[in-house]
């Protein structure tokens, strides 16, 4: 069980099911453009999500613990999703990801829930450590 618990708070695991997930996510999404795009797509989003996945998690561990009240459920979620439009869209856009839309929507919903249930779940842990 603790090893279970390990792996469920463990950034590299949070990182690779990210990358795996989500590019694998992008390349579907692109498939009916001709290769490499696909293939491209995949790998921006992969990577993307990785590191976003690292930033946000570690962001809202922080955010969680320092917000009062309703305040801290709402807004480390909220702050998640709006740097992920952000850089996945602008990024997706420079890499030339043909459908951009499609290729972020996936993303963007998972890390909207994503950091939802996480802060939802760091913030419970806390109060009942009280």
């Amino acid at each position: 069980m603790k090893q279970a618990t390990a792996a469920m708070r463990s950034s590299a695991v949070h990182m690779a099911v990210a990358f795996l997930g989500m590019g694998g996510w992008a390349v579907f999404a692109n498939s009916a453009h001709p290769m490499p795009r696909p293939l491209i797509a995949g790998v921006v989003q992969g990577t993307l999500s990785a590191l976003i996945t690292l930033f946000l998690k570690r962001m809202i561990e922080a955010m969680s613990v320092r917000l009062p009240g309703s305040v801290g459920g709402w807004l480390p979620p909220v702050v998640a999703m709006t740097v992920s439009l952000v850089l996945l869209t602008t990024l997706h856009w420079l890499a030339g990801t043909p459908e951009i839309a499609r290729t972020i929507a996936v993303p963007l919903s998972v890390t909207t829930v994503y950091s939802s249930f996480y802060n939802l779940a760091l913030r419970r842990g806390a109060s009942a450590a009280r």
